[in-house]
């Protein structure tokens, strides 16, 4: 990911990049995420990192420990990080109402709009889908 576009992570890449037991998935994440670092153009929002925190320190296969975990968040705060309010939430219905999508998905899309990211990376959505300007890759297809 060296070009001057802006990416969005969604929580599942994360969690893949960060959990070791993942296989394939993890080594795949795991370089996204080490070349959006490198080329400083990874964006987040404080959803994602909350979700991320709750499901790598209880829920993945080899979860982290809270510390460890504190850590990885504490970096990735220096990437873009969308703080998401009350317009936001408001907009993010409006996405969820016309394209048939969870409402934390449609927030999701809403935070990679604000961030003016042209791409999302998620296996959760429906790849190569376009949510006003911001196409979803999956990047495991």
């Amino acid at each position: 990911m060296s070009d001057d576009n802006l990416y969005f992570v969604d929580t599942n890449i994360l969690i893949y990049a960060f959990d070791a037991s993942t296989g394939k998935k993890h080594q795949r994440a795991s370089k996204l995420v080490q070349e959006l670092w490198m080329g400083e153009n990874g964006c987040i929002s404080i959803q994602v990192l909350q979700e991320f925190y709750v499901n790598i320190t209880r829920k993945a296969p080899q979860a982290l420990d809270p510390l460890q975990a504190s850590t990885i968040i504490r970096d990735l705060s220096n990437w873009k990080v969308h703080r998401p309010d009350t317009g936001d939430v408001l907009a993010a219905i409006s996405i969820q109402q016309n394209n048939q999508i969870s409402f934390w998905d449609a927030l999701i899309v809403r935070s990679a709009q604000e961030c003016n990211c042209e791409t999302l990376l998620s296996e959760d959505l429906s790849h190569e889908q376009d949510y006003g300007g911001v196409k979803v890759i999956n990047p495991f297809m």
